[in-house]
């Protein structure tokens, strides 16, 4: 280990070895694998490609772009410079390769490229068609090999024309209907005058039309049953006229729009059932059930197909995910069938059967998680969930969840408490509807319909040698998608009530010593309203930006402060005898993700919060204040360790043995995230955040106050992680240390501390 540590540093603070010693492994791996090519072969080294053009070329990245992708073969791949998959090759061929080089051939190893491999002629046919796609007829293509002694390159010449461009774009004579359909069209096509001749905005152009038709009830129709057609008889420049025609023999129904004729529902279908069920009409639909399982009332709205409308593939789509959400449901299959007669206007006759299979109406779902909390507690926490689906008969869901948690303080210069047990039970029921006093046209929510979501819960907290904490929540409230990305939730009724029983001498002592901190556990009961928007394009997983936005409004207190009781000067308000807060808390946070391909990733985050007590408080309830550090934070500080602000514990005349809060908060991260091997991915990440509070307490010596100097109290870090992604199940370990700690005089923060870093064990990405 000396010997390693020793090397480390010395390329550490020696680059120009570093240079050194890769240039000569490379240079090794590069004559062992020349000495394994054939004598009457070159190892291919890939190809070059030059554009000439008569004329400037518009968008001429994009065409070599176009073009490099038909060069082929590719050649053998590099890492860090060197053929190694090649080398294996080799080394794999040879009588005893041992068993590290056929681990490493099986893993990377590839087969060599030679020059013979190169069909030229085949890659100048493909290098011209691609050519002619793009409006560029005519042109030429040569292949020129550049050779040494062991290894070849080529390089295609291509010769450019001046492209053909469209002056004229017309729909040729078709059958009145479908005609009339294609000509609405028309004003949204993609093609413009004097566009060059491109035969993939032609393809575009078809699958347009096809998807508008579809809209329009032409079940039947195919966009290959649609081609173009190029005149240039008008002119002499290089100049065309397009014209979209449809095919010869085009089947008749495929010509006429479809309407829907008849819709039955299956509620309890299920592939092996055979016994009859009994047919109940509602809406102008049909459900058909063995029993009443989901009652009709309840989903229909969640229907948006209607007799005698056209058939539209984008109502099926929106009928199949409205009905997916509704948590009762295993499968949603949606199947048309043609009828033989067809309607007075001469349009064909669907039948749309809807078929859904039901959940189990009983699961269970254990978890078991390893959490790190405040103060280095750590420990295990166990959760049952028991649910009990379609419990009214209308999609609604009952979930129970009794949770038990232990957690021990397993090192650390501070000993407010060495061990906390945590209990609690939740009951949630969600129905998949709007509770409301007053109707709500469910033409208002068209995209998903509102659940309602209930919840009460219970917590038991004991923290031994500080207090036991009981706590109630109640909550009243709303979830819906507006859209594909954004995503709404309101609770108009939001209550808390805490009480804090047997304390002990040391935590009195803590609560004599920070007035602030008694000040915001006196307050037992929180009542308000919370909003919740997310817009969220992580779910789009090909896409290349990514845009997340979360934002969150708490406000307490200020309803049920119209029925205060006065106290008298200088104290709180009461609430059926209970002091209440007052305060609003908004948070903001940003995701952005740039997807490079092959599982590369920089994700940057930025959060901000702020918390303002008013009336009643004047210092924001413990439980609703933030706090800096920990795997799903600053990671090169412990949870709940860093700040607030510039406040340093070890060198305090009054020591906090408490967890750190504040009620603003800042932060953000970058981090580069690759795939390793399979399952395995890293990450490089930097982090920076701290907490502050707005007014100051005075146990912090004017530490924790937010000012103009925010920037300069920030906590920063860096360091490295290895995740184990398995079909989106992610466990994480983070490696970190600081490089600024705001704890630490000015002039002295910035230091890399690389000597105790900070070791992060979570569930899941951290942003």
């Amino acid at each position: 280990m000396k010997g390693l540590t020793c090397k480390t540093r010395n390329l550490k603070t020696n680059p120009t070895q570093l240079i050194i010693y890769w240039f000569l492994l490379g240079s090794f791996y590069s004559c062992s694998i020349t000495k394994y090519i054939p004598e009457n072969e070159r190892l291919y080294t890939g190809a070059n490609l030059t554009i000439q053009s008569e004329a400037s070329i518009e968008n001429k990245a994009d065409l070599k772009t176009d073009l490099q992708a038909v060069l082929k073969p590719q050649p053998n791949s590099k890492i860090l410079g060197m053929h190694l998959g090649l080398y294996y090759y080799y080394k794999n061929q040879t009588e005893k390769p041992g068993f590290i080089n056929k681990w490493l051939y099986k893993k990377i190893g590839e087969e060599p490229i030679y020059q013979s491999d190169v069909e030229t002629y085949e890659v100048e046919d493909l290098l011209l068609n691609r050519l002619e796609n793009k409006g560029f007829f005519y042109g030429r293509a040569t292949a020129v090999f550049e050779e040494t002694d062991k290894k070849a390159a080529v390089t295609y010449n291509i010769n450019v024309p001046k492209p053909y461009r469209m002056e004229q774009y017309k729909l040729d004579t078709m059958p009145t209907s479908i005609g009339k359909s294609i000509e609405a069209l028309m004003p949204e096509t993609v093609f413009e005058k004097n566009m060059r001749f491109d035969l993939n905005r032609m393809k575009q152009e078809r699958n347009r039309i096809d998807k508008g038709l579809k809209q329009k009830g032409y079940y039947n129709f195919n966009d290959s049953f649609l081609i173009f057609q190029a005149d240039t008889n008008n002119y002499t420049n290089k100049q065309f006229d397009l014209f979209l025609k449809l095919k010869n023999d085009v089947p008749q129904k495929s010509i006429i729009p479809y309407k829907l004729s008849t819709i039955n529902i299956y509620p309890t279908y299920r592939v092996s059932d055979s016994v009859s069920a009994q047919t109940t009409s509602y809406n102008n639909k049909q459900y058909i059930q063995e029993e009443e399982f989901f009652k009709p009332a309840y989903l229909d709205p969640f229907i948006t197909l209607e007799t005698n409308q056209f058939f539209n593939p984008a109502d099926s789509r929106n009928t199949a995910r409205r009905l997916s959400t509704i948590g009762a449901y295993k499968y949603v299959n949606i199947q048309y069938q043609e009828l033989d007669s067809l309607a007075a206007d001469g349009s064909g006759l669907l039948e749309a059967n809807i078929f859904l299979s039901p959940l189990n109406k009983r699961a269970l779902r254990a978890e078991l998680q390893v959490v790190t909390k405040s103060n280095n507690f750590a420990g295990p926490a166990f959760s049952l969930t028991l649910s009990n689906r379609n419990l009214f008969g209308g999609g609604e869901t009952f979930n129970i969840t009794p949770k038990i948690g232990y957690e021990k303080q397993l090192g650390g210069k501070q000993n407010s408490g060495n061990s906390s047990l945590e209990l609690g039970i939740q009951n949630e029921l969600i129905f998949p509807r709007v509770l409301f006093p007053i109707k709500i046209n469910d033409d208002f929510f068209k995209y998903s319909i509102p659940k309602t979501k209930t919840s009460l819960s219970v917590d038991y907290l004991k923290r031994s040698n500080l207090y036991t904490l009981l706590s109630g929540t109640a909550l009243f409230g709303y979830l819906w998608d507006a859209n594909r990305y954004v995503t709404h939730e309101i609770n108009p009724i939001s209550l808390n009530y805490t009480e804090l029983l047997n304390n002990t001498p040391e935590f009195e002592a803590i609560l004599e010593n920070d007035p602030f901190l008694r000040r915001s556990f006196d307050q037992q009961f929180i009542a308000g309203l919370t909003y919740g928007f997310t817009y969220n394009e992580m779910i789009d997983t090909q896409k290349k930006h990514q845009l997340f936005f979360n934002f969150t409004l708490d406000l307490a207190g200020s309803t049920i402060g119209l029925f205060g009781k006065d106290q008298g000067p200088e104290k709180p308000k009461t609430f059926l005898g209970f002091e209440y807060a007052q305060y609003a808390k908004a948070d903001i946070d940003f995701h952005y993700h740039f997807n490079f391909g092959n599982e590369k990733v920089i994700a940057a985050r930025l959060f901000g919060g702020y918390g303002l007590a008013f009336g009643n408080s004047d210092v924001v309830p413990f439980v609703k204040q933030y706090y800096s550090g920990g795997p799903y934070s600053v990671r090169a500080f412990n949870i709940r360790s860093l700040g607030p602000g510039t406040y340093n514990s070890d060198t305090s005349q009054n020591s906090v043995f408490f967890d750190k809060t504040g009620n603003i908060r800042l932060e953000a991260n970058l981090e580069y995230r690759f795939p390793i091997i399979s399952f395995l991915k890293g990450a490089v990440f930097a982090d920076a955040g701290n907490i502050w509070n707005s007014k100051e307490n005075p146990i912090y010596n004017g530490a924790d106050k937010f000012d103009g100097n925010f920037l300069s109290e920030l906590g920063m870090g860096a360091g490295i992680g290895l995740r184990v992604d398995i079909q989106s199940f992610v466990i994480r370990f983070d490696l970190a240390a600081p490089f600024h700690d705001p704890a630490l005089p000015k002039g002295k923060r910035f230091d890399f501390d690389v000597s105790e870093p900070i070791l992060n064990f979570a569930i899941g990405y951290p942003f």
